[in-house]
């Protein structure tokens, strides 16, 4: 993937749209690699595109790179050992201003939003306090 020529033009560059990029750097980190480590795994198990260690940093700097196809994402998710779902949908907030949730109230989504700025234990207590609101899931293979 190589850089994007017009960098004036790539959503990618707006701060407000670095989820992927952040996705990507964070998980990076938690899991302890380097960018070597991490773009040597990064291998799409279905067609075995690579994404490269330059494009992975790149990204990760907030330089203007060329939007992932489904393949790299593939290979990114193996590299993260994340669900590629999460790439998915990081990737379509950054690169095409997708906002992945798309079901319930204005409300609930503005409430989603404003999680991401909780730390982490805090949205962990948060979800407890929510689950203790609501009547237990009923057993499997029963609706409700």
């Amino acid at each position: 993937m190589a850089a994007h020529p017009d960098e004036t033009k790539n959503p990618s560059r707006d701060p407000e749209r670095r989820q992927f990029a952040n996705l990507i750097r964070d998980r990076r980190a938690e899991l302890g690699e380097g960018l070597d480590a991490f773009a040597s795994r990064a291998l799409d198990p279905v067609s075995g595109k690579r994404v490269t260690r330059g494009w992975i940093y790149r990204l990760e700097t907030h330089e203007s790179v060329t939007p992932p196809q489904v393949e790299e994402l593939r290979a990114l998710a193996e590299a993260a050992r994340l669900p590629l779902g999460v790439l998915q949908d990081a990737a379509g907030q950054q690169f095409h201003g997708v906002d992945p949730l798309v079901g319930g109230s204005s409300a609930a989504k503005a409430f989603v939003h404003k999680l991401d700025q909780l730390p982490a234990d805090q949205r962990a207590r948060l979800l407890h306090f929510v689950d203790s609101l609501l009547p237990a899931d009923p057993p499997d293979g029963e609706h409700r």
